[in-house]
């Protein structure tokens, strides 16, 4: 059965003082299991227009080869993912100081010859035009390492009071803005979490591997700030929609 995760006083002040939180073990072996099942029925999933969203991407390890990248849009789409995304509303609750409401949800699939993610805050993706604060629940589906692109976090810039974007919206971090951040990689098993804001910075690196590295992605923000789940995606929709809503030969960027 899966579970309702519930921070501890401690775990909240740590969270609010580096903007990201890990927590090892905190979902069993057969939930995370569980999860994993979920995973790879929405992969299975046939890709129609209207319903979840597939993103692939060529492999670095093979360039005939077409690789799933991503999914997202998936909580209307499925009963288990629905309720792994509910199942963090308690407590980004309490990270939030009040009631949290789901933005968005993804799955990163980052397979054998996937690439990596340029260091970059996610509220540079123009999240500040919908609410002002939001937190990130990463789950780990498959074992994520060193070598096949686990996560790296840095503290965010301007601390717990003025946390605040080091760049540009649009653009990933450049290397002077990243000169003083102390990136470090948190590898993480099955059924470990991590928490991070949106202004935390964060990287990933390629899967020259043959393991996947699954991770799945949830984001909150403050319901007082409204629910912007379906604008968030109406607007995504037109500037970067899934593979299948694509008008063949036209050019579409990944900007962050």
């Amino acid at each position: 059965m899966l579970n309702t995760v519930k921070l501890s006083d401690k775990q909240i002040e740590l969270f609010h003082k580096r903007g990201f939180l890990v927590l090892r073990e905190a979902f069993s072996a057969s939930v995370s299991e569980n999860i994993r099942k979920w995973a790879d029925e929405i992969s299975n999933f046939p890709e129609e227009v209207g319903k979840h969203w597939v993103y692939h991407e060529p492999s670095l390890l093979d360039e005939k080869r077409n690789l799933i990248n991503r999914i997202e849009n998936m909580t209307p789409f499925h009963g288990g993912l629905s309720a792994l995304a509910n199942s963090f509303v308690l407590s980004c609750g309490q990270l939030l100081g009040e009631e949290a409401v789901l933005f968005k949800d993804k799955i990163n699939f980052k397979m054998p010859g996937g690439d990596g993610f340029k260091p970059h805050q996610d509220s540079q993706a123009g999240w500040e035009s919908y609410a002002t604060y939001f937190i990130n629940v990463m789950v780990c589906l498959d074992e994520a390492t060193l070598e096949n692109g686990c996560l790296e976090l840095a503290s965010r810039p301007g601390g717990l009071a003025t946390p605040k974007l080091a760049g540009n919206e649009w653009t990933p971090l450049s290397d002077e803005e990243t000169a003083s951040m102390d990136f470090k990689p948190y590898p993480t098993q099955p059924g470990d979490i991590i928490y991070f804001d949106s202004y935390a910075p964060h990287q990933s690196s390629q899967n020259l591997t043959d393991r996947a590295r699954r991770l799945y992605f949830s984001t909150y923000n403050r319901l007082s700030e409204g629910n912007h789940l379906k604008a968030y995606y109406a607007d995504k929709r037109k500037n970067f929609p899934p593979d299948i809503e694509r008008v063949v030969n036209k050019n579409y960027v990944y900007k962050v």
